[in-house]
């Protein structure tokens, strides 16, 4: 399995300190029905905060209640300092793909980057010369930017993409933490940026 900055490129393929993307390796449409209605348990970290959560938040068909609501503070606006209620669509896409790449001993959390994000906060980041969209779903809480360390945002995206439930844009950065992806919960469709 190919790990973030570490796929070889082939002989006289690419030019030389240039990494190209590993292979598309998962396809969640793969995926039988006991995938779908076992409990699902999230492990989430914010490395803009150090919080570090571990929560069993469905089970028997239902939300636990509790785990969703410590969900909604994890995945809170950091900058704006406020909650809002997350789409449980959106939870449902983060636990499938952990759960996926577990099944490949990648046991690291979901790294969250942004979620909620309060109109103010959005503004800023519109004129501080971040990607947001002005008219964002980050605001309405159906939306998150992840990571899962040590996997190229190449391929987590590409499994996002095979859940076929929303927008997938991938944000590329040449860093020691590399890029992430954005996941949302809306019209199906793919960017970059």
């Amino acid at each position: 399995m190919h790990i973030a900055n570490a796929a070889e490129p082939e002989a006289g393929k690419t030019p030389p300190g240039h990494l190209e993307p590993p292979p598309d390796l998962f396809d969640s449409q793969s995926l039988d029905i006991e995938f779908w209605v076992k409990p699902r348990t999230l492990d989430v970290i914010r490395p803009a905060t150090g919080e570090h959560t571990k929560l069993l938040y469905w089970k028997d068909g239902d939300i636990q209640e509790s785990a969703y609501q410590q969900l909604c503070h994890m995945l809170r606006d950091v900058n704006g300092k406020q909650t809002a209620p997350i789409a449980p669509k959106l939870l449902e896409t983060l636990w499938a793909t952990q759960a996926y790449v577990e099944r490949f001993g990648m046991t690291q959390p979901l790294q969250i980057l942004s979620g909620y994000r309060t109109p103010e906060s959005n503004r800023r980041l519109i004129e501080e010369g971040v990607p947001a969209a002005r008219k964002s779903l980050h605001l309405e809480g159906r939306a998150a930017d992840i990571r899962i360390s040590k996997l190229h945002e190449e391929v987590l995206g590409g499994l996002i993409r095979s859940f076929r439930q929303g927008g997938v844009g991938f944000y590329y950065r040449p860093s020691a933490q590399g890029g992430w992806i954005h996941t949302d919960t809306g019209l199906q469709r793919i960017w970059k940026g």
